[in-house]
C-alpha cells in the first residue's frame, strides 16, 4: 500500500482497532473515492467480506472484526459511498442519497478486484440491513468469488413499500426531486436518542457507536432522500422476481430480528424460500442491529455463523 493509498481509521479506548489493521483508499465506480480496510489473521481459515448497513461505518464493527480475526478468518470491510468516510453523493453529506444501486453493486465487485489476492478461501460474506441486500444483489447478478453468505437483519422488504400509493408517491418523488429528503424529512444524526431509535438493547454498544461519530463527525449520515427510497423500492422488486434467485446456489443464512422496526422480515422469508440453499432464523427479542445486541443475542447470532461456516470447510485456494 502507498502513502497515497493510506486511509484513516478511527479508534476510542472502547473501540481498539484489532491488531495489523490497515486503511486504504480506492477508486468505486466513476472514479468515486471509497474507504476500506483490511485486518489478517494469522494461519487463515478463510476470510470474510464484511458489509455494514446505511448510515453505518467500518469503526462501527470493530468489535465484530476481532471476534471474526479470533475466529480465524481475515475480515476485509468498507464504507459504502454516500456514507462513512466515502465519497458522499450530495453537497449535504448528511443525504443518505442514491440515483440507483448499480454503482453499489458495481464498487462491491472493485473492492474485490482490489483485495482478491489477499482474501484467502473460502469468502463469506457477513453483511448487515442495506449492506445484505446490495451483497445478495451482487451474488444474484453473478458475483462468484463468495462461498457462502450471512446476513443480519438484512433489507430484503420494506414495510412501505406493500401500499400501493406509498410506491406511487415514492417514483413520483424520486423522478422530481430525488435529491430531497424523503418521508419523515431531515434529522439529526447527532440528537437521536439510545430510547428513540430502539436499534438495540445494549445501551453501552449504541453509545459507542455514538462516540466514535462524536469523535469524527464525518462519519454520522442522516436520513434517505426520494432516490433512495426509490433505488431501494427498485432493487427489493427486482430481486423478488429475479430467477436468478432461484438458481443461486450458495449456502447462505438469514437472521432476523424478532423486535424488528426498520425492515420488514416477510421479505427474508421470501427470499429464504427462493434460494435454493437459504436458511431464515428469527432471534426472538432482538431489535434491528443484532450485531450490537446484547451478548445473549449476538451468541445467538454468532451460533448461526459458526454452523453455516463450518460447512464451507478448511481453506482452499
Amino acid at each position: 500500500m502507498s502513502q497515497a493509498d493510506a486511509a484513516p481509521l478511527v479508534a476510542l479506548p472502547q473501540a481498539p482497532i484489532p491488531a495489523g489493521g490497515t486503511a486504504e483508499w480506492f477508486a468505486g465506480a466513476g472514479g468515486l473515492r471509497l474507504r476500506a480496510a483490511l485486518f489478517p489473521a494469522e494461519n487463515p481459515r478463510g476470510s470474510v467480506v464484511l458489509s455494514g448497513g446505511r448510515t453505518e461505518f467500518i469503526e462501527k464493527y470493530l468489535e465484530v472484526i476481532g471476534e471474526l480475526v479470533a475466529r480465524g478468518f481475515t475480515v476485509l470491510t468498507h464504507d459504502w459511498r454516500g456514507q462513512g468516510l466515502s465519497g458522499r453523493l450530495l453537497p449535504d453529506r448528511l443525504k443518505g442519497h442514491a440515483d440507483g444501486f448499480d454503482d453499489f453493486v458495481a464498487d462491491f465487485g472493485l473492492l474485490l478486484d482490489r483485495y482478491e489476492d489477499r482474501l484467502p478461501g473460502p469468502r463469506i460474506a457477513l453483511a448487515h440491513s442495506m449492506g445484505g441486500c446490495l451483497t445478495l444483489q451482487a451474488l444474484t447478478r453473478g458475483e462468484r468469488r463468495i462461498d457462502g453468505a450471512v446476513f443480519s437483519a438484512p433489507m430484503l422488504g420494506l414495510t412501505a413499500q406493500r401500499s400501493w400509493p406509498t410506491r406511487a408517491l415514492v417514483g413520483l418523488m424520486g423522478a422530481l426531486q430525488a435529491g430531497g429528503y424523503a418521508l419523515g424529512g431531515a434529522y439529526d444524526p447527532f440528537a437521536t436518542t439510545f430510547e428513540a431509535d430502539r436499534l438495540t438493547h445494549d445501551r453501552a454498544r449504541y453509545d459507542r457507536t455514538r462516540a466514535l461519530m462524536l469523535a469524527n463527525r464525518d462519519l454520522a449520515l442522516g436520513a434517505v432522500t426520494w432516490g433512495w427510497v426509490a433505488s431501494a423500492f427498485r432493487t427489493l422488486a427486482w430481486l423478488h422476481a429475479a430467477p436468478e434467485l432461484r438458481r443461486l446456489a450458495l449456502p447462505m443464512v438469514i437472521v432476523g430480528a424478532g423486535e424488528e422496526t426498520l425492515v420488514d422480515n416477510a421479505g427474508q422469508k421470501l427470499v429464504a424460500s427462493l434460494a435454493p440453499d437459504c436458511r431464515y432464523v428469527e432471534l426472538a427479542g432482538a431489535y434491528h442491529e443484532i450485531l450490537m445486541e446484547t451478548d445473549d443475542l449476538r451468541a445467538a447470532f454468532w451460533r448461526e455463523f459458526d454452523a453455516l461456516t463450518s460447512r464451507l470447510g478448511r481453506p482452499k485456494a
